[in-house]
């Protein structure tokens, strides 16, 4: 089942467990690694956790032209989906979908459930041990022509068509998110028959 909610939606949710979120996300090495990581520590949801803590991060879609919107962010300096910590939520995709909005400014966001991809890197941000981020990744669905504003977090914001991310230097994991989410775009698109706006 693919479901939109907005974020008021997700307020109202509590007691969700991560582990479900993540065993809903797609199969995989990526999986298993999560899940191991969230049975090991009990403490996974805290940005203190290590060697690695869960994230929840968003490939925001505008549905009119199919572009996704990637941030340069300032710490990691990379072109990079939005995303952050947990900071002690369970809900993945509420993380998600708070992330984008803070960080792009766009008010009506939806985010997709279930989550498209799963990945597991290393940050090194500076002034911080190096870490894994255990990343619960969804697809979030911007209004058509949605404008962007950013935040401190990023040096600069770009909405881009997927050919374009190579060109920005984008990691496999991300190319992978990219095409995960167009296609359950795709999916949502047909199911609801008249576009996803």
């Amino acid at each position: 089942m693919n479901l939109l909610l907005g974020i008021d939606e997700l307020a109202e949710r509590v007691g969700i467990d991560p582990r479900g979120q993540v065993s809903s996300g797609p199969p995989g090495p990526e999986r298993t690694r999560v899940l191991a990581m969230v049975d090991r520590h009990e403490d996974a949801l805290l940005r203190s956790c290590r060697p690695g803590h869960l994230t929840g991060s968003a490939l925001v879609v505008d549905p009119s032209d199919r572009r996704i919107l990637v941030l340069f962010h300032t710490k990691l300096q990379r072109w990079l989906q939005p995303g952050g910590h947990a900071d002690g939520d369970g809900d993945l995709a509420r993380v998600a979908l708070r992330e984008a909005i803070e960080e792009t400014g766009i008010a009506g966001l939806r985010v997709c459930e279930p989550p498209v991809d799963l990945d597991v890197h290393v940050v090194d941000p500076p002034a911080e041990d190096a870490h894994e981020h255990h990343d619960v990744r969804y697809l979030v669905v911007a209004p058509p022509g949605a404008v962007a504003v950013g935040n401190h977090e990023s040096e600069a914001l770009c909405w881009v068509h997927r050919h374009e991310l190579e060109e920005l230097g984008a990691d496999r994991g991300l190319l992978r998110l990219a095409d995960r989410a167009l296609e359950r775009l795709t999916l949502l698109e047909r199911s609801m028959e008249g576009g996803v706006s």
